[in-house]
């Protein structure tokens, strides 16, 4: 066991994962993507899952409803994202649809993005770089099923 938490598998995982986001956030700065790297998040997320209300949407990127609320609004009044009324489970809820302004302000960004995203992928062999993913997967599989999220 080690002595510090500095020195586990969890703070070497949250460690990195504070530097994605500002490197991340530094990138979207850079190209002037016009969002955020949450609210690319978001669109990205809608864009692979149809039919989302609010509440599935911030289990999904592990948000608070009410900081899930807050990107939806910023994303509705920039013409990203439209919300419709719906029932789900014997319930009103309103659903979010990703607008065609929304999907092609995902694929500039994708754009933009990209070739700074090869140069960092590139320092890393393809085969490592997968072994982590499914590493880190596998980690946040475990974390998971041991936790208990309230959103």
């Amino acid at each position: 066991m080690q002595d510090h938490y500095t020195d586990t598998i969890f703070y070497q995982v949250e460690l990195t994962a504070k530097y994605c986001k500002l490197l991340g956030a530094q990138v979207f700065e850079q190209f002037n993507v016009g969002i955020t790297v949450e609210e690319f998040s978001v669109l990205d997320t809608l864009i692979s899952q149809q039919e989302l209300c609010q509440r599935d949407l911030a289990k999904l990127i592990l948000k608070d409803r009410a900081n899930t609320g807050k990107l939806l609004d910023s994303l509705e009044k920039k013409g990203l994202i439209s919300r419709k009324l719906a029932i789900k489970n014997n319930r009103p809820v309103k659903i979010i649809d990703i607008t065609e302004s929304g999907r092609k302000k995902v694929a500039d960004a994708t754009d933009k993005i990209r070739p700074h995203y090869h140069i960092i992928k590139d320092r890393i062999n393809n085969s490592d770089l997968a072994r982590v993913g499914d590493l880190l997967k596998e980690l946040r599989e475990i974390l998971q099923d041991s936790l208990k999220i309230q959103i």
